[in-house]
């Protein structure tokens, strides 16, 4: 049976709203391959025949789109349309991107720009440098809880404390989700070295042997709405080089909340 929280139902169409834009984020998130209806039935707890119902509306009004050799599902051209009048007020990629670009070029692993939405990180930009050996956990439009990837984890650590500890109890299944390192003690414990190293570290623990570098970048108030993060493999990531690659994406986010602030 298809569920909702019930607050949502004290308020006329808002669980069909709610349930739309949660199928609107999947099929941004699974970018230009698409997402199948099945797919989207399971990451939305959605019956088929609702998930099916709710997309052909969708797509009635250019909101998604659907390919007919593959059957999956895409973003449609109104998105397109409305992402370039929201990201007049929104969107700081231009100018951010040569700073995600410096990074590639500097430290030769892929580079990376993601906005905080809610309690998740989004990815906007992505830069690979020259390294042949990549990671590809991380592109454009992905999605990941706060604390799972090291974007999200840096950000999630430099939050007010009573905001990390009402994330962790709003999220008490992150451990079942994404592995017992992810459960509430350990996700705390990889917040507080956050804190003290000033960047995060994700020693491959969302893919075995890719790793990742986060740090913050804060807005005019102070607050961590951004982040620039860095992947590759494991032995990219040893002894000195880490140490070094953190003092390089901490300089490029100061540098990028530092052009934010006077923005």
């Amino acid at each position: 049976m298809d569920t909702a929280p019930s607050s949502r139902s004290t308020v006329p169409g808002a669980q069909a709203i709610a349930r739309a834009a949660a199928l609107l984020r999947l099929v941004t998130a699974a970018g230009a391959q698409g997402a199948s209806v099945g797919a989207l039935s399971r990451d939305a707890a959605l019956t088929r025949p609702t998930v099916h119902r709710l997309l052909t509306a969708l797509r009635a009004e250019g909101l998604v789109d659907r390919d007919d050799s593959s059957g999956h599902w895409l973003p449609g051209p109104e998105l397109y349309l409305m992402g370039n009048v929201a990201a007049a007020r929104f969107d700081i990629t231009d100018t951010a991107r040569d700073l995600v670009r410096s990074l590639a070029v500097r430290t030769e692993e892929s580079a990376f720009l993601s906005v905080r939405r809610g309690d998740e990180t989004v990815c906007l930009v992505r830069e690979d440098g020259s390294f042949p050996i990549r990671s590809f956990v991380l592109s454009e439009g992905v999605r990941f809880p706060l604390g799972v990837a090291s974007a999200g984890l840096a950000i999630l650590a430099f939050l007010p404390p009573h905001d990390v500890d009402a994330y962790l109890e709003r999220h008490d299944d992150l451990a079942k989700r994404w592995g017992p390192s992810h459960s509430p003690a350990r996700l705390r414990s990889r917040v507080r070295d956050t804190q003290e190293r000033g960047y995060a570290v994700n020693p491959g623990l969302i893919v075995e042997g890719s790793w990742g570098l986060g740090a913050a970048v804060f807005d005019r108030a102070g607050q961590p709405q951004w982040a620039l993060s860095l992947t590759g493999v494991e032995f990219r990531f040893a002894g000195e080089r880490l140490a070094e690659l953190g003092r390089i994406l901490l300089a490029h986010a100061h540098q990028l909340t530092t052009r934010l602030s006077h923005k």
